[in-house]
């Protein structure tokens, strides 16, 4: 009986004590990114967002997904931990777009107490001349 009860304590214990941490927590050093005016000729530009897992267990992000075709984000697949740093890559590529300006989102997808973020980028591309 005594071995029952020790037994069941611990697992209490033990839950109790996971339960207690904090769950894994994405924070961006920015959300938006503008990459001003850019020629038509050169229609890729690139910029790459920060964050830090500031919660208590591993950071995965699950999926990061662009609102179009002509952006394309690039994300580390391996879990942050707890106070390490990780990057978001994000290129959009304005080859057959038309000039003129253009705002894009991508939405990021993790295990973190806030589950969806969303990142924006923007600029103007100017006609080749």
């Amino acid at each position: 009986m005594k071995k029952w009860i020790m037994t069941t304590l611990l697992m209490v214990c033990g839950l109790t004590a996971t339960m207690a941490q904090k769950p894994a927590q994405i924070k961006f050093d920015k959300t938006t990114h503008n990459f001003g005016t850019f020629s038509e000729k050169n229609p890729k530009v690139t910029c790459t967002f920060s964050f830090t897992n500031v919660g208590e267990q591993m950071l995965v992000i699950n999926q990061a997904i662009a609102s179009c075709g002509c952006t394309v984000p690039e994300y580390t697949k391996e879990p942050v931990k707890p106070g390490e740093k990780g990057e978001i890559k994000v290129t959009y590529n304005g080859e057959g777009k038309f000039p003129g300006h253009f705002k894009k989102s991508i939405t990021v997808r993790t295990n973190g107490a806030v589950e969806m973020t969303r990142l924006y980028i923007e600029g103007d591309m100017t006609e080749a001349q």
